[in-house]
């Protein structure tokens, strides 16, 4: 799944990167939580790439309350053909969510929830594979949302979590957003692990009052494993023994 993320790159990068006519107006966010206005890319009326800001929680049209977008941050990809909520916004409305990472939450032995930061190796940003919808309310209120695409999770963040967001490569930008020919479910696949990396970092990104860049620092982490203390530095510790089983 897809929970919290977070978005840094310099808004001229960011416009290179994605193909925008010039770079948005947006500021750093480290943590990025789902109802709250999130940036995405997508196709204007005249065909060109924009930015804009939507709500983190897809509605769909026939909802009769917003508020359920609160339970659609997240489709999976492989029902996203078929459920009423997505089968539209797939069709004809997608989107690619621009990020520099994402949260995941590993359970370590005793229960004990250590937050990861999962970017690319390359430090590059890159696209989460997204679908929105506007929502018309009968008192004339329109709410624009979004949600992201999930699916299996790759070999990397497989020990982490079952799931991960779809990850859309920089040369399938174009298809993703062309909504014009048969939908492309073939995006929807992990994106290879060899590509990826993720640390521990601090438990701070758990509230999401804390909003800034040490948020993505790794941090040392020490868990007890078959009565013996072990410490986690980030997701190379996988090469050795005593840590393999833990992340």
């Amino acid at each position: 799944m897809c929970g919290r993320y977070e978005l840094h790159t310099h808004p001229a990068v960011l416009a290179l990167a994605f193909g925008l006519p010039f770079p948005p107006d947006i500021t750093p966010r480290y943590n990025i939580a789902p109802m709250q206005n999130v940036p995405v890319i997508r196709r204007g009326a005249d065909g060109a790439r924009e930015l804009a800001q939507v709500r983190w929680g897809l509605v769909p049209r026939w909802a009769k309350d917003p508020a359920i977008g609160a339970r659609m941050i997240n489709a999976r990809g492989e029902t996203i053909a078929q459920k009423s909520a997505f089968k539209r916004p797939f069709e004809r409305h997608r989107c690619l969510v621009p990020a520099d990472g994402f949260y995941e939450w590993k359970t370590l032995p005793g229960g004990r929830k250590q937050p990861v930061h999962v970017a690319m190796k390359d430090g590059r940003p890159f696209a989460f594979a997204g679908l929105a919808e506007r929502w018309l309310g009968a008192d004339g209120e329109v709410v624009d949302s979004c949600t992201i695409v999930t699916t299996e999770a790759n070999a990397l963040l497989r020990p982490v979590h079952e799931r991960m967001p779809v990850i859309v490569a920089p040369d399938d930008y174009a298809r993703w957003l062309d909504v014009g020919g048969e939908p492309p479910i073939d995006l929807v696949a992990p994106y290879p692990a060899d590509a990826m990396s993720f640390e521990p970092v601090s438990t701070r990104v758990n509230a999401v009052r804390n909003d800034d860049a040490s948020l993505i620092e790794p941090v040392e982490v020490t868990v007890e494993a078959e009565g013996d203390l072990v410490s986690i530095t980030g997701a190379d510790a996988q090469a050795e023994s005593p840590q393999k089983d833990l992340f």
